[in-house]
């Protein structure tokens, strides 16, 4: 809670100015606010704030898809504010980018919560991301080691076991990672 930085995007100056206030007894810190589309797009990747609340049908929003925007780049979670109709939160709720919902007017004891989680899930998605892309790059290293191993298999008639000691110790010998050394193997191999 204490100094997580946000953002506030909305039209209304009333609705804001009442998010400020309820944040700032909260221990959040409101970084700035904005009543347009492209002025919230410019605030968030200038602030890079750690939530944003945001109006996605903003003044200026028809040309800009601002939650994808926000979404493609990983800045921060969005709490989309909106009218609290069910069809309308059905709606809102699939936007890219959007892990909260906040009901207008605002009721003041569904703010910590809706922010709580969205921050939460927000961390455990970046986490995932971050999880994903290491398993690729190992997986992508695997194959690679293994592809070099073969064609030392075929070209060198090693057996399995000494194809792997054989990258092993090039890659210590040269303080390379395997992944280099099997693709500089492959190469020298496949000509």
């Amino acid at each position: 809670m204490y100094g997580t930085r946000i953002v506030i995007a909305d039209a209304d100056m009333g609705f804001r100015r009442a998010i400020k206030e309820v944040m700032r007894h909260l221990d959040y810190v409101c970084v700035g606010e904005v009543a347009e589309a492209r002025a919230a797009l410019q605030l968030v990747f200038q602030t890079e704030p750690h939530l944003v609340v945001l109006d996605p049908y903003l003044p200026g929003s028809e040309s800009v898809d601002i939650c994808t925007i926000i979404d493609e780049h990983r800045v921060a979670p969005i709490v989309a504010a909106v009218e609290a109709k069910p069809a309308l939160f059905q709606e809102v709720a699939a936007y890219p980018g959007v892990y909260g919902l906040l009901g207008k007017p605002l009721h003041e004891e569904a703010l910590c919560p809706v922010v709580e989680v969205a921050l939460a899930t927000f961390a455990r998605v970046k986490n995932l991301q971050r999880e994903l892309k290491d398993l690729r790059r190992e997986l992508e290293t695997r194959k690679l080691v293994q592809r070099a191993k073969l064609l030392l298999m075929e070209k060198k008639q090693m057996t399995e076991k000494d194809a792997h000691r054989y990258l092993q110790k090039l890659a210590m010998d040269n303080g390379l990672p395997m992944a280099k050394v099997a693709q500089r193997v492959i190469l020298a191999l496949s000509l």
